[in-house]
């Protein structure tokens, strides 16, 4: 089995860059923000910050494929990287610290693609993950200094911390009164929204989260870091990896439950 072990060094690489241009225009004054076709804002840092990395990627890996959340896909073959430049971009252009690049390499392999390295950077809250197929999942400030991730152990849903981002998306979908029923079993809910609830899972500081509408982008590196710290990341119904549209992360243990729940089966 490859051991990623240079792609996940290339994706760090490519986090730096990034970090490097959001950074720069993260509180800007002036910053440009528009609204795309989907009613959705885009910056001129997450433009400039995904014309960075498609740049590095076609110097250093040419055969490899790109798909961008800004510019669409570009290339074929069997390695795709998937770049978020900024997860979170409602967040960063009010001042909120809390937003992400997320860069992921995905193979083909049986199922389709299925991702095999991920770096999620956070450089306004200091903090980066990664992992690579096989090799687990770390949190630090670089490779030479990480600490391993490792979700946690709680098995009772009246135990548990779950994360999610809105209420709107479920109500839009008719799943609120899941989401309800879900929210009123656990322990503690927490709004924190986009990446980060992902990382918490990861880290064992939250144990179910979920999504009701996401694109890959937003899916492929959080999966990744998930699973390799002993998570199980999904759809809402159920697909193994970041395909369906949605997604559910939990440590495995409440996985079937927060499933059940949010299907309304609870």
């Amino acid at each position: 089995m490859p051991d990623y072990l240079d792609d996940l060094r290339f994706a760090h690489v490519l986090a730096d860059a990034a970090d490097a241009v959001t950074m720069d225009r993260f509180k800007a004054l002036d910053l440009k923000v528009e609204t795309k076709p989907d009613m959705t804002p885009v910056s001129e840092a997450d433009r400039a910050a995904e014309e960075l990395v498609r740049g590095h990627l076609k110097r250093s890996r040419p055969r490899d494929a790109v798909l961008g959340e800004e510019y669409g896909v570009q290339g074929t073959g069997p390695r795709r990287w998937v770049v978020d430049p900024i997860d979170g971009t409602k967040n960063y252009v009010r001042g909120v610290p809390v937003w992400a690049t997320l860069i992921s390499l995905m193979e083909a392999g049986e199922g389709g693609f299925q991702p095999v390295v991920g770096v999620v950077s956070a450089p306004a809250l200091g903090r980066r993950w990664w992992a690579a197929k096989g090799h687990g999942a770390y949190s630090g400030r670089s490779l030479a200094s990480a600490s391993r991730l490792r979700v946690s152990s709680v098995a009772e849903l009246s135990d548990a911390s779950f994360a999610y981002s809105s209420l709107s998306g479920w109500e839009e979908r008719g799943r609120l009164d899941g989401f309800l029923d879900l929210s009123r079993k656990v322990w503690r809910t927490r709004a924190y929204g986009d990446f980060w609830p992902y990382m918490m899972v990861a880290e064992g500081a939250v144990d179910i989260c979920a999504e009701p509408e996401l694109s890959l982008w937003d899916m492929a590196a959080n999966a990744i870091v998930v699973t390799e710290a002993g998570g199980t990341f999904t759809g809402l119904d159920g697909r193994p990896g970041p395909h369906s549209g949605d997604a559910a992360a939990s440590n495995g243990l409440l996985h079937d439950e927060l499933l059940d729940h949010l299907a309304g089966r609870g």
